[in-house]
């Protein structure tokens, strides 16, 4: 990849869900993942939460809202990261070294 790419700006947008149920969430976030334009899906059926990466260029915050609307969906947060950040939040050491 290009050094451009690894500076895109995205959008982590966090959200709590009013009504979903594990089954749904798994189907949901399946068919999120399968547009390009969103980079990452976590819905969490059983917590009723989750969180979408997105590229706000390719396709608004209202449009991913939209295709949660069933779910209820609530903007607990929003920021901004890079697909270099995305990444290096992605490497499992991550995980084991903040718990070190």
């Amino acid at each position: 990849m290009s050094e451009g790419i690894y500076s895109r700006a995205l959008i982590r947008m966090d959200l709590k869900f009013g009504r979903v149920t594990p089954d749904e969430a798994r189907a949901r976030q399946y068919e999120l993942l399968k547009d390009g334009r969103i980079w990452r899906v976590s819905i969490n059926g059983y917590a009723r939460s989750g969180f979408v990466v997105f590229d706000e260029g390719a396709i608004s915050k209202d449009e991913v809202l939209e295709k949660l609307r069933d779910f209820e969906p609530e903007v607990t947060a929003i920021r901004r990261l890079t697909v270099a950040e995305l990444i290096e939040s992605s490497y499992s050491w991550n995980n084991v070294l903040s718990k070190a």
